[in-house]
């Protein structure tokens, strides 16, 4: 047995391949063969019992190509108490190989379930473990010998539901975008020539609605370093979602490359860090922050820190386990040495770029010197209930999605359809800016000023319903059970809910930010 060596992106993804003790050489059929012969022992024949009858199976790996197959069976012919089943172990395997001229093209493996052992009682056995080869010819050409493999999840029924809930989706957000956009134009519009009329009819009287706050709606936020870093990150996280889906669109993550989508992760994570610094520093310059190197810490721990803390935990569970999800020391070193040697000098730079940039904030309005009192709101336009309101629409919008995702990420599906995907992602971002303009608008409206936080944390809440989501596909979508699996889930699960969280809060907020100058622009502020 000699340990292969995996790239980067296959430990990330828990894989530890070894040789298998089965040649299979080129055109060379061979028939019942020794792999090995073994004496099991009373403890080992209880584990292989155990293993059969929660179904354990093998994968394995031919020229790239993935084989998998149960161990045994449980018999269970007529048998109500399950101390009467008999549990087999497979002792042959046979495998049926296709080839195109030089090029292996499909393979399967069979188990012969006439030639077992029987693991039923706590005794030893001698098994003798063989194989037989099958060398077959077939039309299919080396290029098209994955497809197998990806139909899986694009078979018409599967599709079908895909292609109803981006129907769906469409439908949902086609009316949601045009209702509230003829409300905001309408409502916009009235407002703007009422406020165009009271400035010539009487210029004492007094003003109303979100005119009233012209001079408070620019006033810089709490907190103005943390919302920049926040800004920063997401859009970070933005735009290696974008960078991931162009990979994933031009086929870079067939089914079983392994690995890849976890490297790719890691090392464009690592290459756009220069995008969260500049925006970082840049806006909290804006906001007169003076303080730009401790924004800049901020920035770079604001995701890296709770994954990193996440991950210890996690970690150290794994090794305590001895599962293979723990990852080796040197694996560790590596991903160190990725952000000390690349992340960081790239965020510095971003920001020092940044902070050169001498953008100014756009305000079409002064800020008046002492903040306007907010006039007491009823419960539901207080922060709680309106991010509750914010993130439904998005989430609607994906969850039908969201199930295929979590049962390839977490379970045995294939996910294939990036495509698909894509389309549910930019209906995601149109529903998301749309819906929080939409509560910018009204909170304005009711001469509330603090709009800043609000419309990141309105932006963000969809991540706070994939986490609620993650707690009904655990107990009822999920056979998940143990403290490993359910810290893993809900630790990583929890990184991926914050990491969307500020994506989509950054969307959230500079679509409010864009919609908020557009509005006091259109009018005469004195």
């Amino acid at each position: 047995m000699t340990d292969k060596k995996e790239a980067l992106g296959e430990l990330l993804n828990g894989d530890r391949l070894v040789t298998a003790p089965y040649k299979l050489d080129f055109l060379n059929d061979k028939d019942s063969k020794i792999a090995c012969k073994n004496k099991l022992t009373k403890e080992q024949v209880a584990q292989f019992r155990e293993a059969v009858s929660k179904d354990y199976y093998f994968q394995m790996y031919y020229d790239d190509l993935p084989i998998w197959g149960f161990i045994g069976k449980v018999e269970k012919e007529g048998k109500d108490d399950p101390s009467e089943y008999k549990y087999y172990l497979f002792k042959h395997l046979h495998f049926t190989i296709f080839y195109n001229k030089d090029r292996v093209i499909e393979i399967t493996a069979q188990s012969d379930p006439k030639n077992v052992v029987d693991l039923t009682e706590d005794k030893e056995v001698d098994v003798e473990f063989m194989y037989s080869v099958k060398w077959k010819e077939t039309e299919i050409p080396f290029e098209k010998r994955m497809e197998k493999y990806s139909q899986s999840s694009s078979l018409p029924h599967h599709l079908e539901i895909h292609w109803f809930s981006i129907i769906n989706s469409c439908v949902t957000v086609l009316l949601l975008t045009g209702f509230l956009a003829t409300i905001l134009m309408r409502v916009l519009k009235n407002d703007f020539v009422k406020y165009a009329h009271d400035e010539e009819s009487a210029e004492d009287q007094e003003e109303t609605g979100w005119k009233y706050i012209h001079g408070d709606v620019f006033r810089y936020p709490k907190y103005k370093s943390v919302l920049a870093a926040a800004v920063g990150s997401g859009t970070q996280l933005f735009t290696l979602t974008i960078f991931i889906f162009l990979l994933a669109l031009v086929g870079a993550f067939y089914p079983y490359n392994r690995g890849a989508l976890f490297t790719a992760l890691v090392v464009i994570y690592a290459l756009t860090a220069g995008i969260a610094g500049y925006t970082a520093a840049s806006f909290y310059c804006q906001l007169e922050g003076t303080n730009w190197v401790r924004n800049l810490l901020l920035t770079g721990c604001l995701f890296c820190g709770p994954l990193f803390l996440t991950f210890c935990f996690l970690n150290t569970v794994a090794i305590a386990y001895s599962a293979t999800a723990a990852l080796p020391f040197g694996t560790i070193v590596v991903i160190f040495l990725i952000w000390a040697l690349v992340t960081t000098p790239l965020l510095v730079l971003g920001g020092i770029a940044g902070k050169n940039s001498k953008a100014e904030f756009q305000a079409p309005c002064r800020t008046t010197k002492y903040p306007r009192e907010v006039p007491p709101l009823p419960w539901y336009r207080k922060t709680l209930p309106q991010m509750a309101m914010a993130g439904f629409l998005p989430f609607s919008a994906i969850y039908i999605e969201l199930y295929y995702i979590f049962a390839s990420v977490w379970g045995h599906r294939i996910y294939t359809i990036y495509s698909i995907l894509f389309i549910v992602f930019i209906i995601l971002l149109i529903v998301t800016a749309f819906i929080t303009v939409a509560l910018t608008y009204f909170q304005l409206a009711a001469e509330d000023h603090e709009w800043w936080w609000r419309s990141f944390l309105c932006g963000g809440s969809t991540g706070l319903f994939v986490y609620g989501y993650c707690l009904y596909y655990y107990f009822s979508r999920s056979d998940m059970s143990g403290f490993m699996q359910t810290s893993f889930f809900f630790g990583y699960m929890a990184c991926v809910c914050y990491g969307f969280f500020l994506m989509l809060g950054s969307i959230g907020f500079r679509s409010s930010l864009f919609f908020v100058r557009h509005i006091y622009h259109s009018i005469k502020c004195e």
